[in-house]
């Protein structure tokens, strides 16, 4: 019996590559899009991917979840909507604070109220551990968290009331603690988006430098697709159970640049300057996930690794731009 999905965020990049991918397994994909004024903006992700059926709504609006939920009794929820952008949310916290915090207990709620039955992942981030990382240099389900900004707070209330949730009305809600994970349909404000742009701009001579924030933070990047099936892993488990989803590996924003200029035969040092206006107010320095207990219990492997991540998307916006 073919199972339905219901995604929130089903327009951005995890939504799109996770509904191309519930599609080749067979599945219905449904989802919650937010009007916007300009259409093309909010599915341009979405536009080759057929067989999608979405109504409007909005995380904030719980009567449009009640509506979307027995419109297409899922049997799978992927709360993927949110504020996504960290250093952003220092400048809007209040919203931040509502979309990924409260938007998540609506969600919840709505679940609790409608359908208590249905499988739900909620997409956590690493962001929630802050500072925080154990004596081996890895951040683990059972790291202490502490986040340093309005977003890896919001996301810390939405993780804390799925696992209430989970045991106090007995649902199915799970959380993925994911990583940082990036691919060509990240927009390019983000940090990595923006590096490998910027730099396929200044070697076709259209731009001449580039400004970033702290060059030294250091992240654990992963590929969306690859973080999409763990998603679906988590949401299919046979515990309910929370995952951290990482490469294992960090790598900093110097390293990020010096790999992208040199495939491009360039030397980021000629180009990229820091900018006091890109630092984050409090800055979270290493990010870094020891992801052994979804490997070994759901078997999820990843695919791709730092330089084939990065291979991708310099390969892209050289044929974009």
């Amino acid at each position: 019996m073919q199972k339905t999905a219901f995604i929130t965020g089903i327009t951005g990049q995890d939504g799109s590559y996770l509904s191309e991918y519930l599609l080749s397994l067979n599945y219905k994909v449904t989802g919650l899009v937010r009007r916007n004024s300009v259409a093309e903006n909010q599915d341009y992700r979405l536009l080759n991917i057929n067989g999608i059926e979405v109504m409007y709504g909005d995380i904030l609006d719980q009567s449009s979840l009640l509506n979307a939920l027995n419109k297409f009794k899922p049997d799978e929820v992927y709360n993927l909507a949110a504020q996504s952008h960290v250093r952003i949310s220092s400048e809007i916290p209040y919203f931040t604070s509502q979309v990924n915090a409260i938007g998540a207990l609506n969600m919840l709620e709505a679940i609790r109220v409608s359908c208590p039955g249905v499988r739900y992942y909620q997409a956590s981030s690493s962001e929630m551990f802050g500072q925080n990382i154990d004596n081996d240099g890895f951040q683990r389900e059972t790291t202490k968290m502490n986040p340093v900004s309005p977003y890896g707070c919001a996301k810390l209330f939405a993780f804390n009331m799925t696992c209430h949730y989970r045991n106090a009305y007995g649902l199915n809600a799970a959380n993925g603690i994911l990583f940082n994970h990036e691919s060509p349909r990240r927009g390019s404000n983000f940090v990595t988006n923006k590096i490998v742009k910027a730099a396929v701009l200044i070697k076709k001579g259209k731009l001449n430098k580039l400004e970033l924030g702290n060059l030294d933070s250091f992240r654990d990047w992963g590929h969306s697709y690859d973080y999409v099936r763990a998603m679906h892993l988590i949401n299919n488990a046979p515990v309910v159970s929370d995952f951290v989803v990482a490469t294992g590996e960090s790598h900093s924003v110097r390293e990020f640049c010096a790999y992208v200029f040199k495939k491009l035969e360039l030397d980021y040092k000629d180009y990229v300057t820091q900018n006091p206006k890109y630092m984050r107010p409090e800055e979270l320095k290493v990010l870094r996930g020891d992801s052994r207990k979804i490997r070994q219990e759901l078997g999820w492997i990843p695919n791709y690794n730092f330089e084939a991540l990065l291979d991708e998307l310099v390969d892209y916006w050289l044929s974009k731009l």
